[in-house]
């Protein structure tokens, strides 16, 4: 009977392991199937197009759909940041892409939100491309050591921007800002690397003037 016993133990440690297995395995190809590659269609997909758009590599559809062309544009934004370039979007691909994952969409879209707010304050009436500019302004920003070094620190410093300063920050942004937040935080730069924007019939600040310019989208000249 102890025989027995100690047998019907180790068949249920081993079946435990099974099923534990099983689960692991099974939760690992979801997370594999989640990356865009061949096949793929979904709003990842979109994202990628239009940031790989925005870099010059890609100039087919937005259509949501993985196809040769969106792959061979991938292969490309791989072999110019270093990484093995199977032209397939797993983790190390979207995150020099900038595109959240699973894991941060929580943080991602809070991003989303205020820096659609800034830009809607900011730059409501603008032409989409100047609202996706002064979107990347935020981010240059953050990226630069002269400034702090999260969206939320950048859009609050003092005096920086005229839409927190008269409380439009509080309103509500339309879906054109927010895609153009979105975009932005994708990887498009439509201001060239500028971290400085002004409006030149109403700049009263001379130093300004100095920074060098990059591009003049709308009303608004962008500089560095």
């Amino acid at each position: 009977m102890q025989i027995i016993k100690k047998y019907s133990i180790q068949i249920g440690i081993i079946l435990i392991f099974l099923i534990l297995a099983s689960i692991y395995l099974i939760q690992n190809n979801q997370n594999i199937e989640t990356l865009s590659k061949i096949g793929s269609r979904g709003e990842e997909v979109k994202q990628i197009q239009k940031l790989l758009k925005g870099y010059g590599v890609y100039n087919g559809s937005i259509d949501g759909i993985y196809g040769s062309k969106t792959a061979q544009a991938v292969k490309v934004f791989q072999r110019y940041n270093g990484l093995t370039a199977d032209g397939i979007a797993g983790p190390q691909t979207l995150k020099k892409m900038g595109i959240a994952t699973n894991t941060n969409n929580t943080s991602n879209s809070n991003n989303v939100n205020l820096l659609a707010r800034l830009v809607y304050g900011e730059a409501r009436g603008e032409p989409y491309t100047g609202q996706v500019a002064v979107a990347a302004v935020v981010l240059n920003r953050v990226k630069s050591s002269s400034f702090p070094n999260s969206i939320s620190g950048v859009i609050y410093q003092s005096g920086a921007f005229d839409a927190v300063s008269d409380g439009q920050i509080n309103m509500t942004p339309n879906q054109t800002a927010i895609n153009a937040a979105t975009d932005a935080i994708n990887g498009w730069d439509p201001s060239y690397g500028s971290i400085y924007y002004f409006n030149p019939a109403t700049a009263t600040n001379k130093w300004i003037w100095s920074r060098p310019h990059t591009i003049t989208i709308g009303k608004h000249r962008f500089c560095k």
